[in-house]
Protein backbone atom coordinates (compact mmCIF):
# COMPACT_ATOMS: atom_id res chain seq x y z
CA UNK A 1 0.00 0.00 0.00
CA UNK A 2 1.26 3.46 -0.89
CA UNK A 3 2.19 5.76 1.97
CA UNK A 4 -0.33 8.30 0.60
CA UNK A 5 -3.24 5.88 1.08
CA UNK A 6 -4.68 5.95 4.62
CA UNK A 7 -3.91 2.94 6.78
CA UNK A 8 -7.60 2.50 7.61
CA UNK A 9 -8.70 2.34 3.96
CA UNK A 10 -10.73 -0.62 2.74
CA UNK A 11 -9.29 -2.91 0.02
CA UNK A 12 -11.60 -1.36 -2.58
CA UNK A 13 -10.12 2.06 -1.78
CA UNK A 14 -6.67 0.91 -2.87
CA UNK A 15 -7.72 0.74 -6.53
CA UNK A 16 -8.59 4.43 -6.43
CA UNK A 17 -5.02 5.41 -5.60
CA UNK A 18 -6.18 8.58 -3.88
CA UNK A 19 -4.79 10.40 -0.89
CA UNK A 20 -6.85 10.92 2.22
CA UNK A 21 -7.41 14.54 1.17
CA UNK A 22 -8.69 13.42 -2.24
CA UNK A 23 -10.99 10.87 -0.58
CA UNK A 24 -12.37 13.52 1.78
CA UNK A 25 -12.99 15.91 -1.11
CA UNK A 26 -14.77 13.13 -3.03
CA UNK A 27 -16.88 12.32 0.05
CA UNK A 28 -17.71 16.02 0.48
CA UNK A 29 -18.80 16.32 -3.16
CA UNK A 30 -20.97 13.23 -2.80
CA UNK A 31 -22.58 14.59 0.37
CA UNK A 32 -23.33 17.92 -1.32
CA UNK A 33 -25.05 16.15 -4.22
CA UNK A 34 -27.24 14.22 -1.77
CA UNK A 35 -28.10 17.37 0.17
CA UNK A 36 -29.08 19.21 -3.02
CA UNK A 37 -31.73 16.55 -3.63
CA UNK A 38 -33.29 17.12 -0.19
CA UNK A 39 -32.84 20.86 0.36
CA UNK A 40 -35.44 22.14 -2.09
CA UNK A 41 -38.09 19.70 -0.91
CA UNK A 42 -37.57 20.39 2.76
CA UNK A 43 -37.58 24.16 2.16
CA UNK A 44 -40.88 23.94 0.25
CA UNK A 45 -42.40 21.74 2.95
CA UNK A 46 -41.33 24.15 5.67
CA UNK A 47 -42.70 27.14 3.75
CA UNK A 48 -46.03 25.38 3.27
CA UNK A 49 -46.22 24.54 6.97
CA UNK A 50 -45.36 28.09 8.02
CA UNK A 51 -48.25 29.61 6.03
CA UNK A 52 -50.80 26.98 7.05
CA UNK A 53 -51.99 28.77 10.25
CA UNK A 54 -53.02 31.75 8.12
CA UNK A 55 -55.47 29.69 6.07
CA UNK A 56 -59.18 29.90 6.81
CA UNK A 57 -59.67 26.27 7.91
CA UNK A 58 -56.70 26.09 10.28
CA UNK A 59 -58.90 27.20 13.19
CA UNK A 60 -60.88 23.97 12.75
CA UNK A 61 -57.95 21.83 13.92
CA UNK A 62 -58.52 20.44 17.40
CA UNK A 63 -55.87 20.30 20.15
CA UNK A 64 -54.48 16.92 19.01
CA UNK A 65 -53.97 18.03 15.40
CA UNK A 66 -52.53 21.36 16.53
CA UNK A 67 -49.98 19.38 18.55
CA UNK A 68 -49.21 17.21 15.50
CA UNK A 69 -48.88 20.40 13.47
CA UNK A 70 -46.44 21.99 15.94
CA UNK A 71 -44.29 18.83 16.14
CA UNK A 72 -44.33 18.71 12.34
CA UNK A 73 -43.22 22.34 12.06
CA UNK A 74 -40.44 21.87 14.60
CA UNK A 75 -39.17 18.78 12.76
CA UNK A 76 -39.41 20.48 9.37
CA UNK A 77 -37.52 23.55 10.58
CA UNK A 78 -34.94 21.28 12.25
CA UNK A 79 -34.55 19.31 9.02
CA UNK A 80 -34.13 22.55 7.06
CA UNK A 81 -31.48 23.79 9.48
CA UNK A 82 -29.54 20.52 9.40
CA UNK A 83 -29.78 19.89 5.65
CA UNK A 84 -28.56 23.43 4.91
CA UNK A 85 -26.10 23.37 7.84
CA UNK A 86 -23.16 21.86 5.94
CA UNK A 87 -23.06 24.99 3.76
CA UNK A 88 -22.53 27.13 6.86
CA UNK A 89 -19.99 24.65 8.18
CA UNK A 90 -18.09 24.98 4.93
CA UNK A 91 -18.11 28.77 5.10
CA UNK A 92 -16.92 28.82 8.71
CA UNK A 93 -14.25 26.15 8.17
CA UNK A 94 -13.19 27.46 4.75
CA UNK A 95 -9.41 27.40 4.28
CA UNK A 96 -8.88 25.94 7.75
CA UNK A 97 -7.86 22.46 6.51
CA UNK A 98 -10.76 20.86 8.39
CA UNK A 99 -12.12 18.66 5.61
CA UNK A 100 -12.38 15.60 7.89
CA UNK A 101 -14.46 17.65 10.37
CA UNK A 102 -16.57 19.04 7.53
CA UNK A 103 -17.32 15.60 6.08
CA UNK A 104 -17.98 14.01 9.48
CA UNK A 105 -20.25 16.78 10.74
CA UNK A 106 -22.00 17.14 7.37
CA UNK A 107 -22.69 13.40 7.40
CA UNK A 108 -24.17 13.63 10.91
CA UNK A 109 -26.27 16.66 9.97
CA UNK A 110 -27.61 14.77 6.92
CA UNK A 111 -28.55 11.67 8.95
CA UNK A 112 -30.35 13.63 11.68
CA UNK A 113 -31.88 15.97 9.09
CA UNK A 114 -33.41 13.07 7.16
CA UNK A 115 -34.74 11.61 10.41
CA UNK A 116 -36.48 14.93 11.20
CA UNK A 117 -37.70 15.20 7.61
CA UNK A 118 -39.27 11.74 7.89
CA UNK A 119 -41.10 12.72 11.07
CA UNK A 120 -42.29 15.95 9.41
CA UNK A 121 -43.57 14.07 6.36
CA UNK A 122 -45.46 11.68 8.62
CA UNK A 123 -46.95 14.62 10.47
CA UNK A 124 -48.12 16.17 7.20
CA UNK A 125 -49.75 12.88 6.21
CA UNK A 126 -51.48 12.74 9.59
CA UNK A 127 -52.87 16.28 9.33
CA UNK A 128 -54.04 15.84 5.74
CA UNK A 129 -55.73 12.49 6.40
CA UNK A 130 -57.38 13.88 9.55
CA UNK A 131 -58.91 16.69 7.50
CA UNK A 132 -59.95 14.49 4.58
CA UNK A 133 -60.69 11.02 6.00
CA UNK A 134 -61.02 11.29 9.79
CA UNK A 135 -58.92 10.64 12.87
CA UNK A 136 -58.52 6.86 12.56
CA UNK A 137 -57.27 7.15 9.00
CA UNK A 138 -55.02 10.03 10.06
CA UNK A 139 -53.18 7.95 12.67
CA UNK A 140 -53.00 5.03 10.25
CA UNK A 141 -51.61 7.21 7.44
CA UNK A 142 -49.10 8.90 9.73
CA UNK A 143 -47.93 5.58 11.17
CA UNK A 144 -47.69 3.92 7.75
CA UNK A 145 -45.76 6.91 6.39
CA UNK A 146 -43.30 6.81 9.27
CA UNK A 147 -42.89 3.03 9.02
CA UNK A 148 -42.31 3.23 5.25
CA UNK A 149 -39.68 5.94 5.68
CA UNK A 150 -37.90 4.01 8.45
CA UNK A 151 -37.83 0.85 6.34
CA UNK A 152 -36.65 2.43 3.09
CA UNK A 153 -34.41 5.18 4.47
CA UNK A 154 -32.79 3.30 7.36
CA UNK A 155 -33.53 -0.42 7.84
CA UNK A 156 -32.91 -1.61 4.27
CA UNK A 157 -29.71 0.41 3.86
CA UNK A 158 -28.47 -0.73 7.28
CA UNK A 159 -29.19 -4.34 6.32
CA UNK A 160 -26.74 -3.99 3.43
CA UNK A 161 -24.10 -2.21 5.49
CA UNK A 162 -21.87 -5.24 5.97
CA UNK A 163 -18.28 -5.53 4.86
CA UNK A 164 -17.31 -3.34 1.92
CA UNK A 165 -17.78 -4.77 -1.55
CA UNK A 166 -14.56 -5.26 -3.52
CA UNK A 167 -15.77 -2.76 -6.15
Amino acid sequence: MSSDVPADSAPWDEGRQETEAQRLHRNWSSLLQELRVMQTGVQLLTGFLLILPFSANFAELDAAMRAVYLVTVVCSIGATVLLIGPVTLHRILFRRHKMRTLVTMGHLYAIVGTLLLGIALSGVATIIFDTVAGRTMAWLAGGCSLLTLVVFWYLLPLRHRGPADPY
